[in-house]
């Protein structure tokens, strides 16, 4: 989320190389597949179209691929590289699981060399609006035309959960895939919990008089991770906002949209979070931890709830004590009569894979896509993740003795429709920059509400004013 815009010196050469758009035929699934010959694969390896080989590949070529290696580690992208290996054994894979993606693969692209595949994920990643500005991106209208890997008569689209191509879809085009599902709110032990007789509140109003019982049992209520994910709580203040005024709270901010920062149900959020830090509910020495610091003092009962996205259980796995039994609840909303129902979810699609449009096997990171949005490749990443992927029904409601992947599968049956997110931030860097040192700002008590939300909303309206910065519209 920190990460500033990539500065491309060989900008115009690789505008020349920007994917034309896709236009499919209707004439059938290997058809639309095999019509993507006329776009900007071109300069890819090519290979013979095929039932099986849906787009051309050519099945000697080599496949450089890179994945974040964060919460989910990379071993599931090492399974997929096998199924991968196993249908094309004559391919050879470059696997490599980084952390810093900008740092490495920045270089990369301007020389115009990037990998076939990307998971464009983490802190340090590139920004996605940079990336699509840039013309850096292969369209991916063909994989999701493209026949399933398990049935040959139902396209890749159709395999997919609902919206959740939206926050890779820039002007109607879909420029990444979102691996994985992820749910965000507050997390605890439910061991903790009964310890305490405490239960999960309904209300905003319910949830600081459980700070307050958890503060007199001298444990801290909340912790967050100061030096490199203090956005973490902005999560809380988007849900508290759309609970309250509904989804077109949020859809005015990512639009740039005047006063979109002062509107009441975002005012109201953002004074509930700063009362958390006015009451002195976060765990001293919060500002100068990172997030896995935090993360740790929290499995460690050093607080009780932190918040995070369903990636959190399988990060702390190595040292979350046995008999954690770690939960998780919604953001409880602001008033019982808000717009959107207390089981509404901030819900998004992550985990952003990508295939450079200058890629030299543009076709094989598709097909690498393909396979990945396979039911055996991704039951293979929720078993060993226990987080969800997009795909629909891989798994089924097996929580895999899990309490964190059950009490996620209730909240997201619970939930329904109401899911919403926010992509500002994916879209914006330099208002995600400002994002994050405002609410690091704001959790530490240096700032209050309103000059958090006059900040934010000045940023907002100068990107709004500046014709160099490609705008994005939902």
């Amino acid at each position: 989320m920190n990460a500033q815009p990539p500065s491309f010196s060989r900008r115009s050469l690789l505008r020349a190389t920007a994917v034309a758009a896709f236009a499919v035929s209707g004439s059938g699934l290997l058809a639309a597949c095999a019509s993507a010959d006329g776009d900007a694969e071109s300069g890819s390896a090519k290979g013979k179209v095929s039932a099986t080989n849906p787009f051309g590949i050519d099945e000697s070529a080599a496949l450089d691929v890179v994945v974040f290696k964060g919460g989910y580690s990379d071993e599931y992208a090492r399974f997929d590289e096998k199924l991968y290996s196993k249908k094309y054994p004559k391919a050879k894979i470059s696997h490599s699981g980084i952390t810093e993606i900008q740092t490495e693969l920045q270089p990369r692209f301007v020389a115009g060399d990037p990998p076939d595949v990307i998971d464009n994920s983490g802190a340090k990643k590139i920004a996605m609006g940079t990336l699509v500005a840039e013309g850096q991106l292969a369209e991916l209208a063909d994989l999701l035309k493209a026949p399933s890997v398990d049935d040959p008569d139902t396209t890749v689209e159709d395999t997919l959960l609902p919206s959740t191509l939206d926050v890779t879809t820039f002007d109607g085009k879909v420029m990444g895939l979102p691996y994985v599902f992820t749910v965000n709110g507050f997390w605890y032990s439910q061991t903790l919990f009964d310890k305490h007789g405490w239960t999960w509140p309904t209300t905003w109003d319910g949830l600081t008089e459980l700070a307050a019982k958890i503060k007199k049992a001298g444990i801290a209520p909340f912790a967050y991770g100061g030096t490199t994910a203090p956005d973490y709580f902005f999560s809380p203040l988007m849900a508290l906002a759309a609970k309250q005024g509904g989804v077109d709270v949020i859809k005015a901010i990512d639009n740039l949209e005047a006063k979109a920062w002062q509107a009441e149900p975002v005012k109201a959020a953002a004074e509930a979070i700063a009362g958390l830090a006015s009451s002195g509910y976060f765990l001293k020495g919060s500002e100068g931890l990172d997030h896995t610091q935090a993360q740790t003092a929290w499995v460690q009962g050093k607080a009780a709830l932190y918040h995070a996205g369903s990636y959190v259980e399988n990060e702390m796995k190595a040292i979350t004590p046995d008999g954690f039994d770690m939960v998780f609840g919604p953001v409880p909303p602001l008033t019982a009569d808000g717009a959107l129902p207390q089981s509404a979810l901030h819900a998004v699609a992550g985990e952003i894979f990508v295939v450079p449009a200058k890629a030299k096997n543009l076709r094989g990171g598709k097909e690498f896509l393909r396979i990945m949005l396979s039911k055996e490749a991704a039951s293979n990443f929720t078993e060993t993740t226990h987080a969800l992927t997009i795909v629909k029904g891989a798994t089924g409601d097996n929580d895999l003795g899990s309490t964190a992947l059950g009490s996620v599968l209730k909240a997201v049956t619970a939930a329904g429709d109401d899911l919403f997110n926010y992509r500002f931030m994916s879209w914006y860097a330099d208002l995600a920059t400002t994002l994050k040192s405002e609410v690091a700002n704001l959790l530490a008590g240096r700032i209050d509400a309103a000059e958090f939300l006059s900040t934010m909303q000045a940023k907002a309206d100068d990107i709004a004013a500046d014709p160099s910065i490609t705008k994005f519209k939902i």
